[in-house]
């Protein structure tokens, strides 16, 4: 019998293409006002999983529209009430419940502070949604798995969709269109290595960087939640100002290689991690031959994070099995998180 993580994560490519086929037009709309009315700074508002995607809103928009993007710690507004300057800024709210109270009373006050504010979001009747200008909806559906999966790649795809329209760029836009049959694609990747790797493993350090550094983030935290193995993300321009201490013989590394001007250097770390003695699982398309564990790609290389993940959550659900684990029910974990 297969768990409702391994059900909703497969599922993604069906609700991906609800998701643009309901939503494209919406997003259009909004692209036309911020190229008419663009924002004079950019925040991101969100918690877990939700920030992780927003980290990989912020490099695309980064990246594809030069605009800086700054990811706001809650606090300021929960529990300092600092002034924070709300005029003419677009704060980009995300959440699978919009039901956090840290998520949205920094949404209400940069509304009423005269900011837009977008929320993408699985509920769309949620109190994140009715405290924003802009409500975008995720249609990831009910998700029964504590460990969010489906809604996680929703999110991504809603943020490339704001930051296709807002750029205004046919190609990229064309390119979402082929998400959901690469994502079907991506449900049969065979990455047995890494279970084999990571069954007995108590922990490990998950790589990326640019594009790819955000699903590093979010695989270190499936593997605490869903298989209880104390997991670290760092870029890969980071492992050597400290973290490779901590690598010896047999110490596993997982390093997402996405296509991009950073996949070269993420490959040759690999080869020297191998040479250091550790168990490196090097996720890379099909071209590269030092690949172990082969990863999927979608229309564009901006998209390929979007397809990557589902083959690692394909893995970690089965690793939380063979870990004696229920991937439907982390320890200590509930589906709604209400933080302040």
């Amino acid at each position: 019998m297969t768990s409702f993580m391994y059900q909703e994560a497969c599922s993604s490519g069906q609700f991906v293409a609800q998701q643009l086929a309901q939503e494209s037009a919406r997003f259009a709309e909004l692209g036309a006002q911020l190229r008419r009315q663009p924002p004079a700074s950019i925040l991101t508002i969100a918690r877990g999983s939700s920030d992780h995607a927003c980290a990989y809103a912020a490099y695309l928009i980064m990246s594809r529209l030069g605009r800086l993007v700054t990811s706001l710690p809650m606090s300021l507004v929960t529990l300092l009430q600092a002034p924070l300057q709300a005029q003419n800024a677009l704060a980009i709210a995300i959440s699978q419940s919009g039901q956090s109270p840290d998520v949205v009373e920094p949404t209400r006050y940069f509304r009423q502070g005269g900011a837009t504010t977008v929320a993408l979001v699985n509920d769309a009747h949620s109190p994140l949604a009715t405290s924003a200008d802009w409500c975008m909806p995720l249609h990831a559906g009910t998700e029964k798995s504590v460990a969010a999966t489906k809604s996680f790649i929703t999110s991504l795809v809603a943020a490339a969709q704001l930051v296709g329209h807002w750029s205004n760029d046919a190609g990229f836009i064309a390119a979402l269109n082929e998400l959901p049959s690469a994502l079907d694609a991506a449900t049969h990747s065979d990455w047995a290595e890494a279970i084999e790797v990571l069954t007995p493993a108590n922990n490990i350090m998950v790589v990326g960087r640019g594009i790819s550094f955000p699903i590093a983030l979010e695989a270190a935290l499936k593997c605490k939640e869903t298989s209880a193995i104390q997991a670290e993300a760092f870029s890969g321009a980071e492992i050597k100002h400290g973290p490779m201490a901590l690598i010896d013989d047999g110490y596993p590394l997982l390093i997402f290689a996405t296509r991009g001007p950073t996949q070269a250097g993420l490959i040759a770390l690999a080869e020297e991690m191998r040479g250091r003695g550790a168990r490196v699982l090097l996720a890379a398309p099909a071209d590269i031959s030092e690949r172990n564990l082969t990863m999927p790609t979608a229309a564009l290389p901006d998209l390929d994070p979007i397809v990557a993940i589902l083959s690692f959550y394909v893995m970690a659900e089965k690793l939380s099995r063979s870990r004696g684990l229920n991937p439907d029910q982390p320890r200590h974990l509930n589906k709604v998180t209400k933080t302040n």
